[in-house]
């Protein structure tokens, strides 16, 4: 049951070319940091990446996407990445962008071994109808259009089937996490990163304060370990290493 592992670089070890990952955190927000950073010193390739948002372009999965290490990515939101954008728009990486609370619930629904759901987010758009650009080639011409999804009435409402995903691996980070797994995440820094947590195969989670098994109430954990696989403790100096996108302060 004690599935702490030491060195974030162990935890990482056998994710190999080609994986999948469901990555945590929004923005700079609840970002699982240090793997990701091990993850880069591993030096492993073509990554399919499920996130919210793919970083910035120094920070977070925008280090990974920089490298050329990642093939694909899953999201709803392109942000403050300029690097993103240019990859995307040259053709040198396949993109498909998910309603925000689809995606969520796609990684939920992932997790709990559900394959599909019907939501109406999206219908009459192009992402029931397909024709969004996945993939573009160099002169600018969509080369991979998302397909046509299926579509039913319910109440006489239209919804959409969105299929529900699971990763090889998941990367998250939270601020608390007993031996066994057991996470429990810190206001907003919770966003994806329980939804990330179920939908991987293996769950490697770093957490800023590791505490022993009964120390945390079980009516205050917002993950359990049944879910997690590998924790990963933080030094101090990484748990404190949080970047905000953008400032803002009174003047």
């Amino acid at each position: 049951m004690d599935k702490v592992v030491r060195k974030p670089a162990d935890a990482v070890a056998d994710v190999p070319d080609g994986a999948s990952l469901a990555v945590g955190g929004f923005g700079l927000n609840g970002i699982p940091e240090t793997l990701i950073r091990a993850l880069h010193a591993l030096g492993v390739t073509g990554l399919q990446v499920v996130s919210n948002n793919c970083g910035v372009d120094d920070r977070g999965l925008g280090i990974l996407l920089a490298a050329g290490r990642i093939s694909r990515v899953t999201g709803s939101y392109v942000g403050e990445n300029k690097e993103f954008a240019r990859q995307y728009l040259s053709g040198e990486l396949e993109v498909e962008l998910v309603p925000q609370g689809t995606l969520a619930e796609r990684l939920r629904a992932g997790g709990c071994g559900i394959p599909a759901f019907y939501t109406p987010a999206g219908v009459g758009t192009q992402v029931a109808d397909g024709g969004l650009p996945w993939r573009y080639a160099a002169d600018g011409t969509v080369a991979l259009p998302s397909p046509a999804k299926e579509t039913r009435e319910y109440d006489g409402r239209p919804h959409v089937l969105e299929r529900g995903i699971t990763t090889d691996f998941a990367l998250v980070r939270a601020w608390r996490g007993d031996r066994h797994g057991n996470l429990v995440f810190r206001r907003a820094a919770a966003n994806f990163n329980p939804l990330a947590a179920m939908a991987g195969r293996t769950t490697i989670a770093e957490v800023e304060e590791l505490v022993e098994p009964g120390a945390l109430d079980p009516d205050q954990v917002h993950l359990p370990g049944v879910f997690v696989q590998r924790v990963v403790p933080l030094t101090p100096a990484q748990a404190a290493d949080k970047q905000i996108e953008k400032r803002t302060v009174r003047a």
